[in-house]
């Protein structure tokens, strides 16, 4: 017996890395050896402070319980100060401030808290595909907002206008912008919270690149009015390098936490105790663990900024976050294309911009996630597989 999958599925497709891993991995087990350059997930470790932490209440013997669904009032209060001090906002940190296993998750967990059958949601293309596959299996439609480098990818308001809002109900918003690295602009969240006050819209602006290779971190929340309208998902995956522990924050008015929290503690537990106390390490840490950080990250876009040149791609070298964003050449259908070419014919994966919607198809992205040798590599097998290879054909 094959049972049928629900219908909250049928329009969900598997997410593009998890085919796209698999495929990878394939060609390694026949002696490709790719270099990956697709997924942002830190190859750096986090700090000697945060290690040590979840070792100290690891080794203790009353840790391992379950835990509270809101965490441990340590780990609230350490992320409504460090809130404080980069963000420049105050939270109450037993009221404001919701951890969560991850900020992905915390993306179904706002879907799933206040959409359904009927309702719509504005999500960016391009943008985060989970914003959609969330939205879906709520139950409610996604509806795509056109994101363009003529905008500087910021939200047309003009556009937003015209159309038929009545049934939406929920915005994803995401700044700095993955995947373009753009950041706001000076008055991009003040319309937002204008925009979304007047149409009775919640916004949800998702944070987690704020730190990376960026000088002014914002929080949207910071904007006059948006506790009122708005939602935050921050995250220690990228600021923290910790990916793999998933440790997020849903932060924002207390009435609206309450609601989530009904939802997410019908959906997992509280998480492990030493995390919890590693978080709090990692968020006590100061602007030079950033400086350090982004220093690293410097120097790795260089080498992509390299790469990209090579290919023959152009790009914002301003943009912030841990990816570049580049518009392919002239000569290939789209992102896709050249995503295939480099990968069979130089075994290095970079991503197709056509992945975060119909306005990134022009484009590819690649993770500043590697060593700088391994950056090397990838520029002397571009330029031996493709590159010279494309001249000794003419």
């Amino acid at each position: 017996m094959q049972p049928s999958v629900a219908k909250r599925l049928q329009h969900t497709e598997e997410y593009y890395f998890s085919r796209k891993l698999r495929e990878i991995d394939d060609m390694n087990k026949a002696g490709a050896r790719v270099i990956n350059l697709g997924i942002g997930s830190p190859d750096l470790p986090p700090h000697p402070s945060v290690t040590a932490a979840l070792n100290a209440y690891a080794a203790k013997p009353d840790t391992h319980a379950y835990q509270g669904y809101k965490g441990i009032p340590a780990l609230r209060q350490a992320m409504a100060g460090w809130y404080n001090r980069f963000y420049g906002v105050t939270l109450d940190a037993d009221s404001e401030v919701l951890p969560l296993i991850g900020s992905k998750e915390g993306i179904m967990h706002i879907c799933m808290t206040f959409l359904q059958e009927g309702d719509e949601a504005l999500i960016p293309d391009p943008g985060y595909p989970t914003y959609r596959s969330a939205v879906q299996l709520s139950g409610a439609t996604p509806v795509t907002y056109t994101l363009s480098a003529d905008n500087d990818w910021q939200p047309d308001f003009a556009a937003l206008e015209q159309r038929d809002l009545s049934k939406v109900k929920l915005m994803w918003v995401n700044y700095p912008h993955m995947p373009t690295g753009s950041q706001a602009k000076a008055d991009t969240f003040e319309k937002l919270v204008a925009f979304a006050t007047k149409h009775n819209i919640l916004l949800c602006h998702d944070n987690p690149y704020s730190f990376i290779l960026n000088d002014a971190p914002a929080s949207l929340l910071a904007t006059p009015g948006a506790r009122e309208v708005a939602l935050e998902l921050n995250s220690l995956s990228k600021s923290g390098n910790m990916a793999g522990w998933r440790v997020g924050m849903l932060v924002g008015k207390a009435a609206f936490l309450n609601d989530v929290l009904r939802f997410k503690s019908n959906m997992d537990s509280g998480m492990f105790q030493p995390v919890q106390m590693a978080a709090v390490a990692a968020l006590e840490l100061g602007k030079d663990w950033y400086d350090g950080l982004n220093a690293i990250y410097a120097g790795r876009r260089k080498k992509v900024f390299e790469l990209l040149d090579l290919i023959g791609c152009t790009y914002d070298r301003n943009q912030v976050g841990m990816f570049v964003w580049a518009q392919i050449p002239a000569g290939y259908a789209d992102g896709f294309a050249v995503s295939d070419e480099v990968l069979q014919q130089a075994h290095v994966f970079i991503t197709p911009g056509g992945i975060f919607g119909e306005n990134g198809k022009g484009y590819i992205r690649v993770s500043l996630c590697r060593d700088e040798q391994v950056f090397a590599e990838a520029i002397d097998r571009v330029r031996k597989q493709i590159v010279d290879h494309k001249k000794a054909l003419v």
